[in-house]
């Protein structure tokens, strides 16, 4: 689950076991916040409904906070956090094509998974439409493997990049959540829509 420093006293199967219920807990919170809706996804875009902008907003605080916290206590070695290299143009076309997809399918993986939970068939189709893109990919990647590969970053961290501490950066973020938390309640008065 994480490179806690007590997981010498955290058995494997006691791990997973947090793992599990913590994955339990968050698709919770998720079909309450209503992530199993396509419309409320695609309000996002739209921006008469901002939900999804606050609860993911606030999830990353709350992580990122937990682990400055967690860090600060001793609790966890953030050097031991595994980061995925950055290469930048298969990001930047990655991107692209899911957020294309995340518009015109109204989920992202996660919360088509959310959806099928709760039976929805066009969460079904989506995940269908993932499937086979997945299968795509992994065929093509001999194609797309000098771009996939392109312009290597490392594993550089935001903070790094801009040359803050971690705390500063947190700062930072907290003040762009807090403003982009106002944005969204203006957009939403700006752009009231009723959800059927």
């Amino acid at each position: 689950m994480g490179p806690l420093i007590v997981y010498e006293h955290i058995s494997e199967y006691t791990n997973l076991l947090m793992a599990f219920i913590i994955g339990i807990g968050f698709g919770f919170v998720l079909e309450r916040s209503g992530f199993s809706s396509s419309r409320k996804l695609a309000g996002m875009f739209y921006g008469y409904d901002t939900t999804v902008l606050k609860v993911f907003f606030t999830a990353a605080i709350v992580a990122m906070l937990g682990l400055l916290f967690f860090s600060l206590f001793g609790w966890i070695d953030l050097s031991l956090i595994y980061i995925n290299p950055t290469f930048l143009w298969s990001a930047i076309v990655g991107g692209a094509i899911m957020g294309v997809g995340f518009i015109l399918g109204g989920f992202c993986p996660g919360t088509a998974f959310c959806a099928l939970s709760i039976g929805k068939l066009d969460a079904l189709t989506f995940i269908g439409g993932l499937v086979i893109g997945v299968v795509l990919f992994t065929e093509g990647f001999p194609l797309i493997e000098e771009l996939f590969y392109a312009e290597n970053m490392g594993t550089p961290t935001i903070n790094e990049l801009i040359g803050i501490s971690r705390g500063t950066f947190g700062l930072i973020l907290i003040l762009v959540a807090l403003g982009m938390f106002f944005v969204g309640e203006w957009a939403e008065r700006k752009f009231p829509r009723e959800e059927y």
